[in-house]
């Protein structure tokens, strides 16, 4: 819901790291690498209860994730970069839950299930709607930088990653925190459906 008023405030910053990692040489499926690679110690540090650490190397992570599309813009934007990027963010999204499962199993397990579920419903409406808006040729209006149909929702990347940053800010908190944040994906997937409804009712 607020990615594109984050992105705008981001956006500069990210063009000056883009361009220098560019001048250095750097691809941007290295960027998305190294930012899987980060979200990924980011997961086995709150595994580990390490929750300042896997909170910075979260954030490490995402700062990636935001540089390299701004990188792919200035040098060759390609079809595997975007596949890559979308995937390994599932991936990355999936884990956080996961680690806080591993973390205390007694106290976190269902509540990381139900949130795991939850981003099922979201993930899957979000890839179903880009498939047939891509076979329909619907223009890119909310996000065309994107390298795929964006559609957005009440959760996008900026509200699940504010939600990630509470888990680990106040960790006794992660069930009522999942749970929250769970039925505001719930009501992303309701809105994804009802747009798919009205946008593909029709050939």
């Amino acid at each position: 819901m607020i990615d594109r008023h984050a992105l705008r405030l981001i956006t500069p910053a990210l063009g000056v790291l883009a361009r220098a990692l560019a001048r250095a040489g750097v691809s941007a499926d290295a960027v998305t690498l190294a930012g899987f690679a980060l979200g990924m110690a980011a997961a086995v540090a709150i595994a580990l209860q390490a929750w300042g650490l896997g909170l910075a190397l979260m954030l490490a992570s995402r700062l990636c994730d935001g540089v390299d599309g701004a990188l792919a813009r200035q040098t060759q934007p390609t079809d595997r970069g975007a596949f890559l990027d979308i995937t390994l963010d599932f991936l990355f999204y999936a884990s956080i839950p996961l680690a806080f499962a591993v973390a205390d199993p007694a106290r976190n397990a269902l509540a990381a299930a139900v949130l795991l579920a939850a981003f099922i419903g979201t993930g899957s409406s979000f890839l179903a709607f880009a498939i047939l808006a891509e076979r329909r040729g619907l223009a890119r209006t909310a996000a065309p930088s994107k390298g795929f149909f964006y559609l957005g929702g009440l959760t996008e990347a900026t509200e699940t990653l504010l939600a990630f940053a509470a888990m680990c800010l106040w960790p006794q908190a992660f069930p009522l925190i999942a749970g929250v944040f769970a039925a505001m994906c719930g009501l992303t997937v309701l809105t994804r459906l009802a747009a798919g409804w009205q946008a593909f009712g029709s050939r």
